[in-house]
């Protein structure tokens, strides 16, 4: 009985808040100003007319009418030998001897020829690049392109095919450069990727599994400064360290493809895939190639700062293993074959005094941990200038200058 008696003085407050609304709209000739909240109550969507998600809908549409002209499928030919068997007749190989020939005289009658072969151009692989000049250089992953033997071709996303042409290759990153001749291509610009954070919308577009051209695919940064082992098809692998992981659907044939947020700028290169999960990629932050575009546009080539040594990340489970005094550092230790030294000889490591067991805490101040591991702080320096290492040896520390040289091909 409460109950019903509150109700009703509910909505006869409310009925008469709006039937005095309109007397006054009567007397006065003009509607006066609603609370919000009566609003809503005569027009649920009152107020809301624009929801937060059609927001970054509409983003992200705009995103990818926008960038998807600068996105190019990158596609690797080579000429492959096929045969032709023409009813090859076993019986062939015999009849060419008079020996032989008698005891297989009806079969060498109806003897075919040999299978013949013939040389094609087959697509062996595909994968994804981005425009970032007007006059057609493309940046892609190091591993799209490093086929050897194979053409390239890259094809704009009206279909249109350049013959392609590698310029550079960085030998630590997994980042190429590729021109195609032309001028007034679309381009995408290139974000500050220092700034972005985990939780972060982003979009990845690619040849997804080498088919389907300029697929979309959305979601977040889930991730940041993770470091991976990234292999490929023919067994080789490498080290990428500090890249972004995101749950952006990445497939095969996504590689080298923009990771963009949504203002439309490029803040990563799709890279690799987790195997043996869901919704688990990587991208090499955009930062880290920019110093690859800057030489290329320069001297034409990538020039790698080099130092000379193997060593390990250090975190609380190596510092353990090892027993170590530190959790923090590189731990400079030789590989698993004998060839694999600790420090290589006559390398810029090696004249510095560096030893295998040495590890090396800081680069210029800086201190190397998982939010700045050594290749990473290694990227920001260039060949022949001259850097300081703070090293723990034997239980001491020292300081040791070190001049880069230019990694060898």
């Amino acid at each position: 009985m409460l109950t019903t008696i509150v109700a009703c003085l509910i909505v006869s407050a409310l009925a008469g808040g709006i039937v005095g609304y309109y007397s006054v709209e009567g007397a006065l000739g003009q509607k006066p100003a609603l609370p919000n909240f009566v609003k809503q109550l005569i027009n649920p969507q009152a107020g809301n007319s624009t929801p937060a998600f059609t927001n970054e809908q509409s983003q992200v549409i705009s995103v990818v009418k926008s960038a998807s002209p600068a996105v190019v499928s990158i596609v690797a030919s080579k000429d492959l030998t096929t045969v032709e068997q023409n009813g090859y007749n076993p019986f062939q190989d015999f009849c060419s001897d008079p020996f032989f020939k008698q005891f297989f005289g009806d079969q060498c009658d109806s003897a075919t020829p040999a299978p013949k072969s013939t040389t094609q151009k087959q697509q062996v692989a595909a994968g994804t690049g981005f425009l970032i000049t007007s006059d057609g250089l493309i940046l892609t992953n190091k591993h799209v392109v490093d086929i050897s033997g194979a053409d390239f071709t890259a094809i704009t996303s009206d279909g249109k095919s350049y013959p392609a042409k590698i310029l550079a290759t960085d030998p630590v990153l997994d980042v190429a450069l590729v021109k195609i001749s032309g001028t007034n291509f679309p381009t995408l610009p290139l974000a500050d990727s220092s700034q972005i954070q985990i939780g972060q919308t982003v979009i990845a577009i690619g040849n997804a599994l080498g088919q389907f051209s300029n697929t979309v695919s959305k979601g977040v940064i889930s991730g940041l400064s993770r470091s991976i082992t990234a292999g490929d098809n023919a067994g080789s692998s490498e080290t990428l360290n500090s890249v972004i992981q995101t749950d952006a659907a990445i497939n095969p044939g996504n590689s080298g493809g923009p990771l963009l947020d949504l203002s439309g700028n490029v803040i990563g290169i799709n890279t690799a895939i987790a195997q043996g999960a869901q919704n688990i990629g990587f991208a090499i932050p955009i930062n880290q190639a920019k110093k690859d575009i800057g030489q290329v546009k320069t001297s034409g080539k990538i020039s790698t700062a080099y130092l000379g040594i193997r060593y390990i990340a250090i975190d609380d489970t190596v510092k353990q293993e090892n027993n170590l005094t530190v959790n923090y550092g590189a731990l400079v230790v030789r590989g698993d074959t004998q060839d694999q030294v600790a420090v290589m000889p006559g390398s810029p490591a090696d004249i510095a005094g560096i030893k295998e067991n040495d590890i090396i805490l800081e680069v210029n101040g800086t201190k190397i941990d998982q939010n700045n591991d050594l290749a990473t702080l290694l990227q920001k320096y260039n060949v022949g200038q001259t850097i300081q290492l703070k090293v723990l040896s034997q239980g001491k520390e020292k300081t040791v200058s070190v001049k880069l040289v230019e990694r060898p091909q």
